[in-house]
């Protein structure tokens, strides 16, 4: 707990701060050039198959499941095995989550994204992903760019990942978890540029705790 209320404001702070603004500069680089080319558009018409989108139908609701539920279990297994490690572990995925979380509504905030057309089951309909909001809370801070489920996934995982160098198979787990979940709401709720922004911000904000997490050099 000390270490999370310590280290949460530098991480978050950090988050916009050289070198890790060129991440964020990227993010939005890459969009202008997948909404402006039409990819956006092109990759949700392509992707509207039923069998397709049923495998990526659980992505938003195991995105926002996972979150809550693994820091909480992670303390309880800490606290009831006397493992210091994994209580650490709890708090630094639920520091990243949260940072995730703050960045990723931040933005949605003044870019008010219009979500791609529902129901996802049927033809694509017209085209809304040249369709932004500019402004404050235009758009709300549901809906919008980049993906909070993306960015927390990512975060998640790739504090775990740091945290962990030696147990590659654990962090590429995260990765996989990551992945599948940012796929899957490129595919329902969110658009592919989306997904790319949520992948490069949360990547970026998982170094960035993980790293400050980590126990000092012996």
């Amino acid at each position: 707990m000390r270490r999370f209320c310590l280290t949460f404001p530098g991480n978050l702070v950090a988050s916009f701060k050289w070198p890790m603004i060129i991440g964020h500069l990227l993010a939005a680089g890459l969009t202008a050039c997948l909404v402006l080319s039409g990819f956006d558009w092109r990759y949700f018409s392509a992707t509207r198959h039923p069998a397709l989108l049923s495998w990526a139908f659980t992505a938003a609701p195991i995105g926002g499941l996972i979150p809550l539920v693994l820091p909480l279990s992670l303390f309880i297994v800490g606290i009831l095995c006397k493992s210091p490690i994994t209580t650490m572990a709890g708090w630094a995925i639920g520091q990243a989550e949260l940072i995730g979380s703050i960045v990723s509504s931040a933005y949605k905030a003044f870019t008010g994204r219009v979500h791609p057309p529902l129901p996802m089951w049927t033809d694509a309909g017209p085209d809304l992903s040249h369709d932004f909001r500019f402004g404050f809370l235009r758009g709300g801070v549901f809906w919008g760019w980049p993906s909070s489920h993306t960015t927390i996934a990512f975060a998640m995982a790739f504090t775990v990942f740091t945290l962990f160098p030696r147990r590659r198979c654990l962090g590429l787990l995260a990765i996989g978890y990551a992945l599948y979940i940012g796929i899957g709401v490129s595919l329902t709720i969110h658009w592919f540029s989306d997904f790319v922004a949520g992948m490069i911000i949360g990547t970026m904000i998982g170094f960035a705790v993980g790293k400050s997490f980590l126990p000092p050099p012996r």
